[in-house]
């Protein structure tokens, strides 16, 4: 197989795998809570993975703040260090692991539960019957469909999906919290989309 016959067929396949993506109105659920517990009671969205997940979840959080929805990324591990204290009443999560097993992701729950006995949780998983959908108060699933990578193991197709999921949530609370360019341009003060939130002539 060349390069590009290669590359049309990750392409394609990755592309199925997003449009197999399961609607659910657990979508309408994750957005109501996130719009409920940051717009209106003044908490915020605490994403967190492990891995190549929590690299998604870190890009989730970061896009939330940038659009007007204060986030931040909680590592699973250093959660256990201290780090568990930027938690505060009226937070909520969101986690993201493919397996909806990984052990530090379900510790994290656990921790955070301990402190805010019933914080809501939103998990982005490909385990519909995993042990964390069963404590998750809303369950996105990405649909699972089989990694590109020619082993079946690296995380390739899933994080895909997890990042278009990411973004349908990001979206939709923009959309519906009526986010503006005058309130995009503050958050970003220097760069090209800063100049182009202003509407800077000069690019």
């Amino acid at each position: 197989m060349t390069v590009q016959e290669s590359m049309k067929d990750i392409v394609e396949r990755e592309a199925r795998a997003l449009c197999s993506i399961p609607y659910t109105v657990d979508y309408d659920r994750a957005i109501e809570l996130i719009i409920e517990h940051v717009h209106h009671r003044g908490g915020k969205l605490v994403t967190s993975g492990m891995g190549k997940a929590g690299q998604i979840a870190k890009s989730i959080s970061t896009l939330f703040s940038s659009t007007g929805t204060p986030a931040v990324f909680l590592h699973p591990s250093e959660a256990q260090h201290g780090d568990l204290g930027v938690m505060q009443q009226n937070d909520l999560l969101l986690v993201i692991s493919n397996s909806g097993g990984t052990r530090e992701v379900l510790e994290l729950v656990a921790l955070a539960r301990n402190m805010y006995p019933g914080i809501p949780l939103i998990c982005i998983t490909g385990n519909g019957e995993s042990e964390l959908t069963a404590l998750a108060d809303v369950t996105l699933l990405t649909g699972g469909a089989p990694e590109v990578c020619p082993l079946g193991l690296t995380p390739t197709t899933s994080t895909t999906v997890m990042t278009v999921i990411g973004d349908v949530l990001v979206v939709n609370v923009m959309r519906l919290i009526g986010f503006s360019a005058e309130e995009y341009a503050k958050r970003h003060h220097g760069g090209y989309l800063g100049h182009k939130s202003r509407g800077d002539s000069a690019l």
